[in-house]
């Protein structure tokens, strides 16, 4: 197989070629994102059961993946697995298996199939950037609608080609929004599946399996890529819902799915709290295991099942953020706030140039507590405007240019 996409974790310079276009503004600006002060002040005086649920989710659309991470483990009282294998117990996983790119395994088998579908952890914005990783490759691929669980009824998306605040929920969190926005650039026609009957359980997986298999009765020679949140992707029986969205999908099209699951071997926020065959193997890109017979591992669990499960590596962090967000595309640009005379604790934003800031998903989010906190955005090059906000509302705009 010839390898397709290849992921760096290296610490990246910062970019030099970029400017500040024109004065500091004073403008009108309604924060959409929630400080991490008043995140943390609402989970201490919250006392509903899943309150760290909604904090785990804040965290995650304003771009903060260590406190996602953190309060997501809280929610669901994730603890450790175990110390760690030995390393006898690590010889034998070795000998049994071999690394190989999930990303390159993933491309050949697309050739095979007609709908992949892959799912994302709500709080995890790291599986939204890898899924749009494959978006260029699965579109020459013949792959060329793209289903989000997340999307609401925008019916102005392909045309505005940017997502908005109203567009859905999770699709706030930048990277989210960074996933549509290529999608759409690359030509992918995106729709919405997700049950509007307000229904759970069972009749909300057979509502959204329901919902693809009519846009794909619509286009029935065409490529799918369905994007789902945790469950949603498994296949066989679900003892809660008997079927998942996946399985249900396989009933209603006789269309046998390529599934793949990229939440349960994802990392906790301490790395002696990660699985053990993740601390075992600590693989350095997104890898897909092997057997003697080339076999993949599975997700399984109970009667279900996805057809390969993925093994994400460990983040390494520049400048205090992940360093998977400074990719082949996205640069660590420092942003000066020296003459920016509003009180601290800070918010800033990145909108691309021409999109409404007071309505689109930002490019970027960084929070800065004190003057002694320099912000970094990932961004690619191109022309932005950047706002910064207090608690207050009080704003400041000014454009920037990456060359």
């Amino acid at each position: 197989m010839k390898k397709q996409i290849v992921w760096i974790f290296i610490l990246l310079p910062i970019f030099k070629c970029l400017s500040q276009k024109g004065a500091i503004e004073k403008i009108e600006f309604k924060n959409q994102y929630q400080f991490g002060s008043d995140i943390e002040h609402k989970v201490s005086t919250d006392t509903v059961p899943w309150k760290y649920q909604k904090s785990a989710s804040e965290y995650a659309l304003k771009g903060d993946y260590k406190n996602a991470l953190k309060h997501w483990e809280l929610a669901m009282k994730k603890g450790t697995d175990a110390n760690n294998y030995t390393l006898r117990q690590k010889d034998s996983i070795n000998q049994k298996y071999h690394i190989v790119s999930a990303s390159e395994y993933i491309l050949e088998e697309s050739k095979k199939n007609q709908i992949i579908i892959i799912n994302e952890a709500h709080t995890n914005s790291f599986h939204r950037i890898y899924t749009k990783s494959l978006l260029q490759e699965l579109y020459n691929n013949g792959y060329k609608n793209l289903g989000l669980e997340a999307l609401g009824l925008d019916s102005l998306l392909h045309e505005r080609k940017y997502p908005t605040q109203e567009t859905g929920y999770y699709t706030k969190d930048p990277q989210f929004g960074n996933l549509i926005r290529d999608a759409l650039a690359i030509g992918y026609h995106l729709f919405s599946y997700e049950d509007r009957e307000g229904n759970n359980g069972k009749l909300r997986e057979i509502g959204q399996a329901k919902n693809i298999q009519k846009v794909i009765q619509e286009k029935p020679n065409e490529k799918f890529l369905i994007h789902c949140g945790h469950g949603h992707v498994l296949e066989g029986n679900y003892k809660p819902w008997e079927k998942t969205m996946a399985g249900r999908l396989l009933e209603y099209t006789g269309i046998n799915p390529f599934t793949i699951n990229q939440t349960f071997y994802s990392e906790r926020s301490k790395v002696e709290c990660n699985n053990l065959l993740l601390q075992a193997l600590t693989p350095k890109e997104p890898s897909i295991l092997l057997d003697e017979n080339n076999v993949p591992l599975k997700f399984e669990r109970g009667e279900c099942w996805t057809d390969v499960a993925i093994l994400h590596p460990i983040t390494k962090y520049i400048d205090d953020r992940p360093s998977w967000l400074f990719d082949s595309k996205n640069i660590n640009v420092a942003i000066e706030l020296k003459e920016i005379d509003i009180p601290y604790p800070l918010m800033v934003f990145a909108f691309k140039k021409g999109d409404n800031i007071n309505e689109a998903v930002p490019i970027d989010i960084y929070e800065v507590k004190n003057k002694t906190t320099s912000p970094h955005l990932a961004l690619p090059k191109g022309k932005y405007e950047i706002v910064v906000v207090n608690k207050k509302d009080e704003a400041r705009k000014f454009e920037l240019e990456i060359e």
